[in-house]
């Protein structure tokens, strides 16, 4: 798995070292989720790939589950991170502005595509693993609520169709998304047909027919 562009680095002296460490074992559980899942993902094996003993990986994490958590956690804020880098927020094109968000759930890129295939591996584990479930789906819906607040500016603003329910739009452009993103990852669709089918239905929201002026 790429490590995330523009990852800080650890600082200098011990204190770095230890989390220079922590950082290779972390990102050794990315690469063997993406690569093989997440039930691939032993302590024996994580330590294997970072390059470390055992006995570092359980002195740096008290157990496997912490190593998942905390490896989850960490891809979280990088790609949150990453993203707010890579998206142009300019309130005067609220269309432009979702096309961006939408584009961070689609393989776009070799960062993306193993992101993505770490989540879907993460995914398939809290379906059997509550304790992780907590962790990798909590209550809150940070992504939707913004998808929703942008949609409800151009509604005000009359950018948007009138008497839009963007809750109800922010739950079907997050799930499209994330479901056209797995299709492309498997290779049943392309990423540009991915890409159309988001841009028809942003054409339809902000009334200007199927795909408009904005499709790539």
């Amino acid at each position: 798995m790429p490590p995330p562009t523009g990852a800080p680095r650890p600082a200098a002296g011990p204190a770095g070292e230890a989390a220079g460490k922590r950082r290779r074992i972390i990102e050794a559980v990315w690469r063997i989720a993406a690569e093989r899942g997440l039930h691939a993902a032993s302590i024996r094996e994580v330590a294997a790939e970072a390059g470390v003993s055992v006995r570092a990986v359980q002195y740096h994490f008290a157990d496997k589950h912490r190593l998942l958590v905390d490896a989850l956690r960490l891809l979280h804020d990088e790609n949150e991170r990453i993203a707010r880098s890579r998206i142009r927020f300019d309130p005067a094109d609220p269309r432009g502005l979702l096309r961006d968000v939408l584009d961070e759930f689609l393989p776009v890129d070799a960062q993306r595509a193993a992101a993505l295939r770490v989540f879907a591996a993460y995914y398939a584990r809290s379906l059997t693993d509550p304790a992780l479930a907590a962790v990798f789906l909590p209550d809150e819906h940070p992504l939707e609520e913004m998808v929703a607040a942008i949609l409800a500016a151009a509604r005000d603003a009359g950018r948007a169709a009138p008497g839009l329910d963007v809750r109800l739009e922010a739950d079907l452009l997050v799930s499209a998304a994330v479901g056209l993103s797995g299709d492309v990852l498997h290779g049943r669709r392309s990423l540009a047909h991915a890409r159309r089918a988001l841009a028809y239905r942003l054409g339809a929201i902000f009334g200007d027919g199927p795909g408009g002026a904005a499709e790539r």
